[in-house]
């Protein structure tokens, strides 16, 4: 992997990522050479123990633009500048300008609650120059490039001491709420462990005090048994529907044996992921010969500097639909009580994605 690290003209970090080496004489671009003027806070939700975070900057960011004015597209015209340059290389990373958490957050606002300053990072992954294309139609070597430039930026974010967790998350379509059409995912590095991955690591640690071995790590082992939800495969990595799936296409990958975070993998589990990724991005276009829509999130341990044994590295796919023309809304049970109602049982809907054929190694035009 190489990697190329710039300055843009608002004060933001660029780095470029390559499979191939990178022209040193290129130039960081940006929309505004304005620096960002944003300081996010949270406040302490007292009934849910919880942290709700306050960036009313936010509202001005890009929204729906034409696709000649993408600001994820690398600059044709130098008069009007977009977030990443000309050149040769296969992934960028810079800081948001509409950030939800910044380094430099101060002098939160007094309330009736407890407030902070949001001391935390908020990145934008641009996966590929080609604003036409999706991981699905990414060779298998740019998406294990892609998965080296996740475990580099959990190291960088992770090293901060303010940062306490990395999240990588992709959101694609409309129905999740996308803004930019172009491939691309963001990561988010809080100040704290946020509730959703707490929850699961405290499930982890108890099973691991009682059984010595990871909760993920026998769960993926009765999902081979039992044989019926598998995705995808090989010696090294696995995708499947899970059992407790709560959306009806929901998909989980990781390796199959427990690695707490992206810095932990060996290159053979890394290019294992990468094949299940394209496995199940392309399934899921597949499925019903068009854009599929997904919240993808990869959750590992804390960057809290402890080892975390009880951690297993996993995606897990969270997609709106449940069948190809109805949503699946979350409505009284899932956002009032927290309890999950899944219209189709996972062994249905595995049999759905199973059923697609994908060739990984075949030429996909966008």
């Amino acid at each position: 992997m190489y990697s190329h690290k710039l300055l843009k003209p608002d004060g933001r970090k660029l780095t470029l990522y390559s499979r191939y080496p990178i022209a040193s004489q290129l130039e960081a671009t940006s929309p505004s050479n304005e620096p960002v003027q944003a300081n996010p806070h949270l406040r302490w939700h007292p009934l849910r123990g919880e942290w709700v975070a306050y960036a009313s900057h936010r509202q001005g960011r890009t929204f729906m633009p034409p696709p000649e004015y993408n600001p994820l597209a690398p600059t044709i015209d130098p008069k009007f500048p977009t977030e990443l340059p000309q050149g040769k290389y296969d992934v960028a990373v810079f800081d948001n300008r509409f950030p939800s958490m910044i380094p430099t957050a101060k002098n939160s606002p007094e309330s009736i609650v407890e407030t902070l300053p949001a001391n935390g990072a908020c990145e934008v992954v641009v996966f590929t120059q080609d604003a036409r294309t999706s991981l699905s139609l990414l060779e298998l070597s740019h998406l294990d490039l892609l998965l080296k430039v996740w475990g580099d930026r959990t190291l960088e974010l992770g090293n901060n001491p303010q940062i306490q967790y990395v999240l990588p998350f992709e959101n694609k379509g409309v129905e999740v709420g996308v803004t930019l059409h172009h491939p691309h995912g963001q990561i988010y590095a809080y100040p704290f462990v946020p509730p959703v991955p707490a929850r699961m690591l405290s499930m982890q640690q108890e099973y691991y005090q009682e059984h010595g071995r990871g909760l993920l790590q026998d769960l993926i082992e009765k999902e081979i048994a039992d044989n019926q939800r598998i995705i995808y495969q090989d010696q090294d990595a696995i995708a499947f529907v899970p059992a407790c799936a709560r959306y009806p296409y929901e998909v989980w990958i990781a390796p199959i044996q427990p690695v707490s975070s992206f810095t932990e993998l060996t290159p053979e589990q890394r290019f294992g992921l990468a094949k299940a990724l394209k496995t199940v991005t392309l399934k899921y276009d597949g499925l019903w010969n068009r854009p599929f829509p997904y919240l993808m999130s990869w959750f590992q341990a804390p960057t809290d500097g402890l080892a975390h044994p009880e951690a297993h590295l996993h995606a897990q796919f969270y997609p709106p639909y449940r069948t190809s023309d109805r949503l699946k809304y979350l409505a009284g049970t899932e956002l009032a009580a927290g309890m999950f109602a899944n219209d189709a049982l996972p062994e249905e809907k595995a049999k759905e994605l199973q059923a697609v054929r994908v060739n990984l190694r075949m030429p996909v035009s966008p």
